[in-house]
């Protein structure tokens, strides 16, 4: 199994960029969107296109995909170690030496990434927005939320498809509303809902412009929607420069099962629009044709921070939009936070309980004089909105 596993190696050529200055590797900084240099901090700027263009869907759907099981390998030019890169690995660093290196675009398999979103925010900043993130957790552990640093977030470039599509859909069904209206009279009068059937067709065109679907495994598609929207407008075409210092994953993916699954959610859009459209409430049965025109596509990296915590001997993994600075995560709960939001709403039940039958036994009278108590309520509120 193994002779089989090298007997697919295949040697791919890879950029590293050294100062110019010093000789020190140079990484792409968020900040000032240049190369700099690790050690001394001397900056290179680089032209950055951002006309980005829309693909033929057609064309890219004839590519033949043979690159599943290959195994690249490539030399470090800086201390001449030979590395071992995942099959899906577009961008890395060298264990030994730690140069940043990126392969060359014609050495990546299958289809070549056109476009890209940079990184516009730093680990510095990544690590911020997740201590933000984590102070709202009000059940989390003091200990997790003190537990962010910039040496466990690593920036990846995730690999990522966007579909265009006009669509014309043809559509009929039986469709219905819930409505309300009075039977009986006297004391069985009374109100009742009712659902009033129709029947339904026509015609829908829209216009659907970036469809994301995530195609890499690392990182799902619920992360990618839960992380949107990125910096469309901060979109340029691939360059590899932006790479440099961050790790890229390639697609695992490939893009017909990826413009099936684009398929599914344009679908879904198209219903719920002619359900709108109608008002309605109830779906006895609704037939949509779609049919697609001008498709086109776009295969870009999206910047995301990845951060990845122990706590108690259980990991969580934070994702960080690395344009926008968004968080998507779970974090640890403290049973002994909860603990203590549960003995105080206790303490406040029973504490209303008393005061309840207190004044009934004051006055003879149910009725809870709650002006008296607007600081106990009030405290209520405030724990409820807590929790």
């Amino acid at each position: 199994m193994a002779d089989n596993y090298f007997n697919n190696e295949k040697t791919v050529e890879t950029d590293f960029v050294k100062c110019e200055t010093c000789g020190s590797t140079m990484i792409f900084d968020p900040n000032t969107q240049k190369l700099t240099c690790e050690h001394c901090g001397h900056t290179e700027s680089f032209d950055k296109n951002t006309n980005v263009k829309e693909l033929e869907l057609s064309a890219a759907l004839q590519k033949s995909e043979t690159w599943e099981n290959e195994t690249r390998v490539y030399k470090c030019e800086n201390c001449g170690a030979k590395v071992i890169l995942e099959k899906n690995e577009v961008s890395g660093s060298c264990p030994f030496c730690g140069t940043a290196h990126v392969v060359e675009s014609e050495e990546i398999a299958g289809l070549k990434p056109n476009a890209l979103i940079p990184f516009l925010i730093d680990d510095e900043k990544a690590a911020e927005s997740c201590k933000k993130w984590s102070n709202r957790r009000i059940f989390a552990p003091s200990s997790f939320k003190k537990s962010f640093r910039t040496d466990n977030i690593k920036g990846v470039y995730t690999p990522c498809f966007t579909f265009d599509s006009n669509t014309l859909s043809v559509y009929n069904g039986r469709l219905g509303q819930r409505r309300t209206r009075v039977v009986g009279s006297g004391k069985n009068r009374r109100t009742e809902t009712y659902i009033h059937w129709f029947m339904v067709s026509g015609n829908l065109q829209y216009f659907f412009d970036d469809v994301l679907i995530a195609a890499g495994k690392k990182i799902s598609q619920k992360q990618v929607d839960k992380l949107s929207p990125f910096a469309r407008d901060k979109g340029c075409v691939y360059e590899k420069k932006f790479l440099h210092g961050f790790m890229a994953n390639h697609y695992d993916k490939d893009i017909k099962t990826s413009w099936q699954e684009a398929k599914g959610i344009i679908d879904s859009r198209i219903r719920s629009m002619i359900l709108s459209k109608h008002h309605a409430d109830v779906v006895d049965y609704l037939n949509v044709s779609t049919n697609h025109h001008n498709v086109t596509y776009k295969y870009m990296l999206m910047p995301v921070y990845v951060g990845n915590f122990n706590f108690h001997k259980k990991l969580y993994n934070i994702y960080i939009n690395g344009s926008t600075g968004k968080v998507y995560g779970k974090a640890p709960v403290s049973p002994l936070r909860v603990g203590v939001l549960v003995v105080v709403i206790a303490a406040l039940l029973a504490l209303f309980g008393y005061l309840y039958m207190k004044n009934s036994s004051n006055d003879g009278s149910s009725d809870f004089n709650f002006g008296e108590n607007t600081e106990c309520v009030q405290l209520s509120e405030d724990i409820e909105m807590a929790a």
